[in-house]
């Protein structure tokens, strides 16, 4: 089987990188890709929001935008799967070619400003699937809108009879402006108005947040959600920054960059939020996951869960199993009987 994954990795990257982004989705709803039916080892079983998880390690929106997936996904060995980012109506998102390999760096810059077949499309594929695993689903706002903030409320509910959690992406660096939503006044009153649209049938709600924050800006991120009692905060989204140790000739491409060149950045910024957070809820550790020691990495440094998705151009789904099992043997090694017993171990 591993050969198998070599020869498919060797022919996806001769092809331009979003093309094969839609041949990797094909092949998941056509069941090329064999489930991983191997049990996770007990330590990583995770409890959070009221559900138990087979393991802690996540796929992160931006693969399987439109929901077309998600079951396949969970059967490869991710221990939850959050899809989108959806947008209340269909857009095209940016000119390609908006995505990029960076293989030097083992990086991805994307400029795709959240392409997708809007609400309608994903709602009715969620409707249909029998409930099962843990989904999460991520909302934006359509390029043109007006009033943003209504573009979150009108995607949160109608998506969440269909969602185990919801995430405001505030964070996207590609929708002009989008990241202002990170202010404090904005981010407030945008919560507050998802809050309140869902508070009948309330799911865990989280906002994802950029890694590129300041100080100040993780001083009035997480205030509003202490204030608002948020249910969590995902960090983070891709950066705007280019790290001057980067050597691949795509490196200047406009957008935001993730893979390896995001880890120790992403790993900093989730280290300052959870200092500043305090346990008042939980934390998603996202950004240039390669390894079981990436994440166990972010775990210390006070993420419950963790997601990855750029590290899986370059090692396919492998990589989710691989992960696993080194972050066991890290757990082992170090005393922890579970993955909760390790977060903040830094702090």
């Amino acid at each position: 089987m591993a050969a198998w994954y070599s020869f498919a990795d060797l022919f996806l990257s001769h092809l331009d990188a979003e093309t094969a982004h839609g041949l990797a989705l094909r092949a998941l709803k056509t069941g090329l890709l064999p489930a991983d039916r191997r049990p996770d080892a007990p330590s990583l079983t995770v409890k959070v929001w009221g559900r138990t998880l087979p393991n802690p390690v996540g796929l992160a929106a931006g693969f399987d935008k439109n929901a077309e997936v998600p079951d396949a996904l969970l059967d490869i060995g991710f221990g939850l799967v959050e899809i989108g980012s959806v947008t209340p109506r269909p857009q095209e998102g940016n000119p390609r070619p908006r995505l990029f390999r960076l293989p030097e760096d083992r990086g991805v810059i994307n400029r795709m400003g959240f392409p997708g077949q809007g609400i309608d499309a994903v709602r009715s594929r969620l409707a249909m699937r029998p409930r099962r695993g843990f989904i999460g689903v991520n909302v934006g706002a359509n390029k043109d809108s007006t009033d943003r903030a209504a573009d979150y409320v009108v995607g949160c509910v109608a998506l969440l009879p269909y969602a185990d959690y919801l995430v405001c992406n505030v964070s996207s660096p590609n929708t002009p402006g989008l990241r202002n939503l990170q202010g404090r006044a904005q981010l407030a009153d945008l919560l507050k108005r998802v809050q309140d649209a869902i508070a009948a049938k309330p799911v865990p709600l989280l906002v994802k947040i950029a890694p590129d924050a300041t100080d100040d800006d993780l001083d009035d991120i997480v205030a509003v959600c202490r204030d608002l009692r948020m249910d969590g905060i995902i960090v983070g989204n891709t950066t705007l920054s280019r790290p001057p140790t980067l050597r691949s000739p795509r490196r200047e491409e406009t957008g935001g960059l993730s893979g390896e060149p995001l880890t120790n950045l992403s790993t900093e910024v989730l280290r300052r939020t959870a200092r500043r957070v305090e346990r008042q809820f939980p934390l998603i550790g996202c950004g240039g996951i390669g390894s079981g020691a990436d994440a166990y990495a972010k775990i210390r440094a006070g993420a419950t869960l963790v997601q990855l998705y750029s590290m899986m151009v370059y090692e396919g789904p492998p990589l989710i199993r691989r992960i696993k099992d080194e972050l066991a043997a890290l757990l082992a090694r170090d005393g922890f009987v579970t993955v909760a017993d390790a977060v903040g171990a830094d702090l």
